[in-house]
């Protein structure tokens, strides 16, 4: 009987008995920081002008290309990396290898689209064979790092087609081997100087050969072009 008595009660009829001390707050104010609503205004750049945010990333390009001149351990090219440095330098090695003639097949000079797609795919490749071994560097990142590496032998590229202006002899020759090669090196360096760390101690070995492939291919392209007749 008295368990039939206790389940016959409300269940909250001990609330009743229960009461609030006027000491305890019950009412409170749920509002959110005007700093943080600002910080987030200050970053937002849905509003900003066009022309600032094409500023900002030219600005960015040119620091890249900076650090690529001077290569050191800095973590720049892999914190804020994008493909628009690669593109650019991509394309202009492309048109500048392809003279801008119609008939650059015919005399043995590589095609706009040859040179884009080795680029683009030696770096593709680059990056697949740094994951698989353990590397911590992301797939753009590792992108970004090999496509700014390309400046050295674009800026090579120029001075070869400024002394092909001179003609095509001996002298001509070795001053573009020279400008070729240190180019070369250079990029490679620069490369690595940014992946070595991100890869495996015992593994870095791996890495940077097919990386010297790459720049060496590029390098090639370079030395071995000549202008039409």
């Amino acid at each position: 009987m008295a368990e039939v008595e206790e389940s016959s009660k409300p269940l909250f009829a001990g609330l009743s008995d229960i009461s609030i001390s006027e000491d305890i707050p019950v009412e409170g104010d749920i509002s959110v920081p005007v700093s943080s609503q600002n910080a987030d205004n200050d970053l937002s750049t849905l509003d900003e002008p066009v022309k600032d945010t094409i500023l900002r990333d030219l600005r960015a390009v040119g620091q890249k290309f900076v650090h690529v001149m001077y290569p050191k351990k800095s973590s720049a090219l892999l914190r804020d990396w994008d493909l628009w440095g690669p593109l650019l330098l991509c394309v202009t090695l492309a048109l500048m290898l392809q003279g801008g003639s119609a008939d650059s097949e015919e005399d043995g000079r590589p095609q706009f689209a040859e040179v884009f797609v080795i680029i683009w795919f030696g770096s593709v490749i680059i990056t697949l064979n740094s994951k698989l071994l353990g590397g911590t560097i992301s797939f753009f990142q590792s992108l970004c790092v090999l496509g700014y590496c390309i400046l050295p032998l674009t800026v090579a590229m120029i001075v070869c087609r400024i002394v092909l202006l001179g003609g095509t002899g001996g002298v001509s020759f070795a001053v573009r081997l020279v400008v070729v090669t240190a180019s070369f090196g250079w990029s490679t360096f620069a490369s690595t100087a940014f992946l070595a760390d991100s890869q495996p101690a015992n593994r870095k070995a791996l890495v940077v050969y097919p990386v010297f492939l790459f720049y060496f291919v590029i390098g090639w392209m370079i030395l071995t072009f000549s202008t039409s007749q």
